[in-house]
This record gives C-alpha cells, sequence and structure tokens, in this order.
C-alpha cells in the first residue's frame, strides 16, 4: 500500500484550510485522501477471506446461522424475529431474544444482496473499514490529518482485530468494536471549556454519545458491558483532569436516553434470562473453559477441556503482550520527543511552531486504558471481576484488547509521524517502514490465525444441511432450564403421539454421540407434519387413536401460547430434552402454537419509544446550544 500520503497530507491539507484560502477540487481530493486510505487497507486485511474463503472460526457457524435464520424469518413476513429454527436440529430456540441484533440483521441484509459465499468477506470488510474510519475521527481530534490516518490503519492492522477477523470470526465483537473509538471521542470532547456546565456538557455529543452506547449494545452483549464501564472511567477521569463535573453529566444524560433507546432488545434479554440456562454462559455451569479464572494470561491446564482453549490462548496471550507493548514503547518515544504536554490544557494538541503536543489529560487517558486492561487480564484483578456486576458475561479477560486498539493506535501514530516540517525522505522513510510493518502483521495473522478446521463445517455444508432441514447444535446457555441440548434427537417428525410424556425419542449409536430418530424405533405411535408452518407459528392436525401425548419438534419458552382443538392449554411437564409436550384424549388432535408478545417485551418497546423521545428532544436542546 502507498502510505507515503498518510505521513505527509498533514502539512497540505493545513495550507489548503489556511484562513482566507478558498477550498478548491484539490483540497477536497486530499482530504479524502485520508478515509481512502483506511478503506484500501480494510480490503487488504479482508483479503484473505475472498482469497481463501470464509474463515471457519470458533463463532463462524452462528453467525452463518443466525444469519440463515432471521433471514428466513424475513420472508415469512417477521421484521424482527425472536425465534431461530434451525438449532437444536429444528427444535429451534430463543436465539434472537438474547443475542444483539445488529450483526444478524446486518449479515441476513448482505445475504439478500449478495451470494453467501460472500458475505463473510464484505461483512468484515466493512466492520474493519468502519473500525479504521472511527479511529480516524478520533486522532483527527488530537493529530494531523497524515497521524489520523495512520492510527486508523494501525488499528485494523492490530493483531486483534485480525484475531477476531480470522480465528474467531466474532463479527458482533468486530461490530461493536468500530464504535469503541467514537465513544472515547465523545466522552473526552470538549468544545468550548469557557461556557456553563449544561451547555459544556450538551455541546453536540451527548447525542452522538448516546446513539454510540447503544449501538455497543446492539451489537454485542460483552461489547456494552465493555462501553459501559469504559463510559464511566473516562467520565470520572475526565471530570477530575478538567475540574469540572461536565463529562459526567453528558456520560449521565448519554447513558440513560441510549440505554433506554436499546430496551426493545435489553429488557426482553435480561427479563427473559430466568426462562433459559444463561449461567452456561458464564462458565458457572457447563463449559469451564468460559470462566474468568481459566482464562488468564499464559495459561497452563493439564487435561482437557481446558488444555484445548489454551491453545488460543497461547496465540491471544502474545496479541494482548505485544499491543499494550507498542502502546507503552510509543508513550516513552512521545516522552523522548518532547510532544507530551505537562501543564493544563485544552483537549486538542498544543501547537508549537511546526511541531505539536498532546494535552496533559489526552495523553494520561490514552496512556491509562492499556495499563488498567493489563491489570484487568492478570490474577491480581479477580476480585474486580467478583464485584462489578454483569462482568463476568466477558468470559474472557482479553476481550478487553477490543478497547485497547484505538489508545494504541493513536499513540503509535503520534509517536511515528514526522513533525511537520521534515523532510520528504523522512516522511517516505517512515511511510515504507509503516507499510512493511502492517504488511508482516497482516502476513502473521494469515498464517497463524487463518483456519478451515475439519472441526468446523465450512460454508457449503452448513448452507447444505439448513436447506435440507438437518438442523444444528443447539446453544447451551440459550436451553430451557433443566434441559439438556445433548438429548435432542436428530431426525424427528414434526408432531410425534407418544404413551408418556418423557418417551425417549432417539436412540444413539453409541455413548456420547447425538440420538437420531428412526420409524423403526416405534417411540411414536403416530407422526404428523406441520401445517402452514413458520418460524414463529406452528399448526398441527393428527387422529390419536389412543390418549398420549404430542410430542412437537419445539423446545418449550413461556412466549409460546398452545392451543389444542381450540382451547388454550398449558405445556406438560418439563421433558429432559426441552421439547414441548402436550396431553391430549383420544380423537381429532388440531395443535396450534403462536408466539405472543410477553409483558417485557411490550415494556421494552414503550421504553424504547421513551428513549426515542428523549433523543429528541436533546438533540434540539444541543442544536440551540451550539447555536447560542
Amino acid at each position: 500500500m502507498a502510505y507515503s500520503s498518510v505521513v505527509t497530507n498533514s502539512s497540505r491539507e493545513e495550507r489548503d484550510q489556511a484562513p482566507g484560502k478558498p477550498t478548491s477540487a484539490a483540497a477536497g481530493l486530499e482530504r479524502s485522501r485520508g478515509p481512502a486510505l483506511v478503506v484500501l487497507a480494510a480490503l487488504v486485511g479482508a483479503a484473505p477471506i475472498w482469497l481463501h474463503g470464509a474463515a471457519t472460526g470458533d463463532d463462524f457457524e452462528f453467525h452463518l446461522v443466525s444469519w440463515l435464520n432471521a433471514q428466513l424469518s424475513w420472508l415469512h413476513g417477521i421484521g424482527y424475529p425472536h425465534w431461530a429454527v434451525s438449532p437444536n436440529f429444528g427444535a429451534g430456540e430463543a436465539r434472537f431474544v438474547f443475542y444483539p441484533p445488529l450483526s444478524w440483521m446486518l449479515g441476513a441484509a448482505l445475504g439478500l444482496a449478495l451470494p453467501w459465499a460472500l458475505v463473510p468477506f464484505a461483512l468484515a470488510f466493512l466492520l474493519l473499514a468502519s473500525t479504521g474510519l472511527a479511529t480516524r475521527a478520533l486522532a483527527r481530534e488530537y493529530l494531523p490529518a497524515g497521524a489520523a490516518t495512520l492510527a486508523g490503519c494501525a488499528a485494523i492492522f492490530s493483531s486483534y482485530a485480525l484475531f477476531s477477523t480470522y480465528f474467531r470470526t466474532a463479527f458482533a465483537e468486530l461490530a461493536g468494536g468500530c464504535f469503541i473509538p467514537l465513544l472515547l471521542l465523545f466522552a473526552c470532547r470538549d468544545r468550548d471549556p469557557r461556557q456553563a456546565l449544561w451547555r459544556r456538557a450538551l455541546d453536540g455529543s451527548a447525542l452522538a454519545l448516546a446513539l454510540v452506547l447503544a449501538g455497543c449494545w446492539l451489537s454485542d452483549a460483552p461489547v456494552g458491558v465493555m462501553s459501559s464501564y469504559l463510559l464511566a472511567a473516562v467520565a470520572v477521569a475526565g471530570a477530575v483532569a478538567a475540574r469540572s463535573w461536565f463529562p459526567v453529566l453528558r456520560a449521565a444524560v448519554a447513558c440513560a436516553l441510549g440505554l433506554a433507546l436499546t430496551g426493545f432488545y435489553l429488557i426482553p434479554a435480561a427479563w427473559e434470562q430466568r426462562w433459559v440456562e444463561i449461567r452456561q454462559a458464564t462458565g458457572v455451569e457447563g463449559d469451564p473453559g468460559l470462566k474468568i479464572e481459566n482464562n488468564w494470561l499464559f495459561p497452563h491446564h493439564a487435561g482437557p477441556p481446558l488444555s484445548t482453549r489454551d491453545q488460543a490462548m497461547h496465540l491471544v496471550a502474545p496479541v494482548a503482550v505485544g499491543m499494550i507493548a507498542v502502546a507503552a514503547l510509543s508513550l516513552l518515544t512521545l516522552w523522548m520527543r518532547g510532544r507530551l504536554a505537562s501543564g493544563k490544557g485544552a483537549s486538542l494538541p498544543v501547537r508549537i511552531g511546526q511541531n505539536w503536543k498532546l494535552a496533559r489529560r489526552t495523553w494520561i487517558l490514552l496512556a491509562s486504558i492499556p495499563a488498567a486492561v493489563l491489570f484487568l487480564l492478570l490474577p491480581i484483578s479477580l476480585p474486580v471481576w467478583d464485584l462489578l456486576p454483569n462482568l463476568r458475561f466477558l468470559q474472557f479477560p482479553w476481550r478487553w484488547l477490543l478497547v485497547v486498539e484505538a489508545p494504541m493506535a493513536l499513540l503509535f501514530a503520534a509517536a511515528v509521524v514526522p513533525r511537520l516540517g521534515a523532510v520528504r525522505r523522512q516522511r517516505r522513510m517512515v511511510a515504507l517502514l509503516c507499510t512493511l510493518g502492517f504488511a508482516a502483521s497482516a502476513a502473521f495473522a494469515t498464517t497463524h490465525f487463518f483456519r478451515v478446521d475439519v472441526q468446523y463445517d465450512d460454508l457449503a455444508t452448513i448452507l447444505a444441511r439448513q436447506t435440507s432441514g438437518t438442523g444444528f447444535i443447539g446453544t447451551d446457555e440459550y436451553a430451557p432450564l433443566g434441559a439438556d441440548n445433548s438429548t435432542v434427537a436428530m431426525g424427528l417428525p414434526d408432531a410425534c403421539l407418544a404413551r408418556d410424556f418423557d418417551t425417549e425419542l432417539g436412540v444413539a449409536p453409541e455413548p456420547g454421540a447425538t440420538p437420531r430418530w428412526q420409524p423403526d424405533q416405534h417411540s411414536c405411535m403416530a407422526t404428523a407434519a406441520g401445517q402452514g408452518r413458520d418460524p414463529e407459528h406452528w399448526r398441527v392436525q393428527m387422529s390419536a387413536a389412543h390418549a398420549g401425548f404430542v410430542i412437537l419438534r419445539l423446545r418449550s419458552y413461556p412466549a409460546w401460547r398452545i392451543s389444542l382443538n381450540g382451547h388454550e392449554v398449558a405445556d406438560s411437564e418439563a421433558r429432559v430434552d426441552g421439547l414441548i409436550s402436550v396431553p391430549v384424549a383420544r380423537g381429532p388432535v388440531d395443535l396450534a402454537v403462536d408466539w405472543r408478545s410477553t409483558p417485557d417485551v411490550l415494556a421494552g418497546r414503550g421504553v424504547s419509544a421513551l428513549g426515542l423521545m428523549g433523543l429528541i428532544c436533546l438533540g434540539v436542546m444541543e442544536h440551540r446550544y451550539r447555536r447560542g
């Protein structure tokens, strides 16, 4: 990539924007060159997916199945789906109640416009580009244009961004990471320190900050948790540094309205956790590899399953050390080059001739974030994980590296970019070294992180299983209370008439294998296919020769309304596989199962409506303050 303009266009841009000089087409082209370079860097970062196909990382099947199921719901006229049909081999799960909507809606929308083979590449490119542009916007608040562009490229080629793209295929986390630089931008902005408290807090940044916080929560729940704590910490630190309460006031207003805006998702997701095995997500039950205690830096465990997870940790641990080391070395370089202002000052850089200095508030904040994350990656931080609510839902301490990307990139760019009056040869040398460094980072990530493992299904296999209706393994934390996903049989009919509510429908071919249902097992006295079935509406008609139980290939969930021959009925006792079992008498059976909006869903929609009204009022107020 031609990064020479990254480190040279700052002086040109400042000349073009000199007072009294009109803006020309050439100046506009010069200003667009920086964002274009960031987009080009994102294209390079996503190129291995174009060349080698989708990386089948840890979360790839989960995301692709979510996109397919969301698109299926849309095709049935369900704009905001709740139930995913394919998990648990067609018995489904309430995935869309608990998983934030931004990533699966974006993936499903891309699937309508592009072939599925191109969707992972397109989504990775869009998210990497958004991360780079957001980081550039943050850096532009403090640095010249060339350095800000370099910071955007550095965020894309940070090892953690590529690790998340190739090894984990964590599209939801990548989506949430796009908002972290913007959160820092709007939380720290101080446009006019001479204004009164309210005008200083509501200077046009509070509305944007509320939308950014909402975007974090709607992208990924762990990112929502991290962003909330990050906003609180940044607001308190900013208040202490500025000796004013305006950062706390702005953060409080933005947090209240931003969380209210997400009420349609957040309130049902929080309330309905009591209906599923959500504790499995933290490793308290189920997989111990999800516990915070088993995911510190450089772990060493004796036997499986923890020893298997250690292999991934041995990849991410050097990433963590490298990113924090780059931030620390960049800070040291800035100090040695005299680019750290020691006195008070605004949040903007202090200009000195043809050089500049980062204001004290800025570099202290940027240096504090990597230091705090390093603390959270070590066992000494365990009391913090136990004390702060919902922090354990992050599962892995190293997820905090997401908030290190932007500060690291900004410090790195500030440290390596020459002063504005540097000779062209020096600027070109810096550009060459940065290009080589980014290329080495991409090559290392492609070699060590990119994978297509046989233990994970590739894109073609997943699409074939979706088309055939075979289905997929369910998500443990979304299973009904007391249910075991491993007992759900493959190949079940839509409806099975059995003598007992707990009849074992499938037989495992060997211990530990997935059970399979076959007609010759005689576990069903009669079977029936669903009529007019869509993801949130079932209809089954059959004739029962004997009294018994109709067991549906549908997981039990309190939001289902079950009607038998026109009368609403309750599910019978809970089955170990979590399937709905309805007692029926001899004779005709007309069974309807429909998804209904529970009170928590209605409350969430109401809160979102109030949040939207509040955001409109806040926007009007900030507009008037800025005009005044």
